[in-house]
């Protein structure tokens, strides 16, 4: 432009936000400030220890994560748990996204009964406290229909959580555009063709972040079946400081599991996002 004679109007620089707003927003002294955070948080429990008069037993955590015997190698009691965890959730999420599916397509179904029968149990469930519900299946509905505690757990940890699924599910579908529903319908294809095919597969983008949020809330949600002895990691821990009395070390490990877990959840999940957005 400037070679044909013809110059840009320049305006003015935008001025350059604050030092100090540069210096703290910076990544570096965002770590800093961060580890200080958590290291002032470590000394405050030692510290707060130390005057309890606790005795730490760092030394003695390996032993319920991994231990060599004369049988060969073997999985401490917290590993164990963690499996009996995963495989709790995945079981608990599996069935609360079919549930969750149900509702949702029975209240986009258009039908009165439908609509009001989604409704309904949206509104029940999510006004009744996880533990209230946990207790209504083991100790009401289980003696009736043979729940053993097992059972129940998965129950009220699918059916809490199909609620809110269901509530995902449905704003996924409804981000598709209307146009698309109408052109699968001037092809012929039916309405569960539609939803197989055209909508649910365009969702997954739409549903992929709330979704990582629900599993992994669904798994610290797991911890509470403890509370009927499930075997599960919160329950194994709960076991090892009943006989070793190691409460804080033992709760700081379970803690540090749970994050490991879901943060590996997360950038799993964070990776598929980006598939899909290349896809797109």
């Amino acid at each position: 432009m400037s070679d044909l004679g013809i110059t840009r109007p320049r305006g003015q620089a935008l001025p350059k936000p604050p030092f100090y707003k540069r210096f703290f927003g910076s990544v570096p002294v965002s770590v800093v400030i961060y580890a200080i955070i958590v290291g002032l948080i470590a000394y405050g429990a030692y510290t707060g220890a130390q005057g309890m008069g606790y005795n730490w037993q760092w030394y003695r955590v390996p032993q319920f994560l991994y231990r060599n015997t004369e049988v060969g190698f073997e999985w401490g009691e917290i590993p164990i748990g963690l499996v009996a965890t995963v495989k709790l959730s995945v079981t608990a999420f599996l069935l609360a996204t079919a549930i969750g599916l149900l509702v949702a397509l029975l209240r986009l179904s258009g039908l009165v009964i439908g609509s009001a029968v989604a409704v309904g149990f949206l509104e029940l469930i999510r006004n009744i406290p996880l533990l209230v519900l946990l207790y209504l299946f083991y100790y009401v509905l289980g003696p009736i229909f043979g729940f053993d505690r097992y059972t129940a757990s998965i129950l009220t940890l699918a059916v809490f959580h199909s609620a809110l699924i269901s509530e995902i599910l449905r704003a996924g579908i409804n981000a598709i555009p209307a146009g698309q529903w109408e052109a699968a319908k001037s092809i012929g294809m039916s309405p569960y063709q539609t939803y197989r095919y055209i909508i649910l597969p365009q969702s997954v983008r739409f549903m992929l972040p709330p979704m990582t949020g629900e599993v992994v809330h669904l798994i610290k949600s797991s911890a509470i079946v403890s509370v009927i002895a499930v075997a599960e990691l919160t329950t194994f821990g709960r076991n090892i400081i009943s006989d070793t009395y190691m409460s804080f070390e033992i709760w700081f490990t379970i803690a540090l599991v749970y994050l490991v877990v879901t943060l590996i959840l997360s950038i799993g999940v964070s990776h598929l996002e980006k598939k899909y957005a290349v896809d797109q």
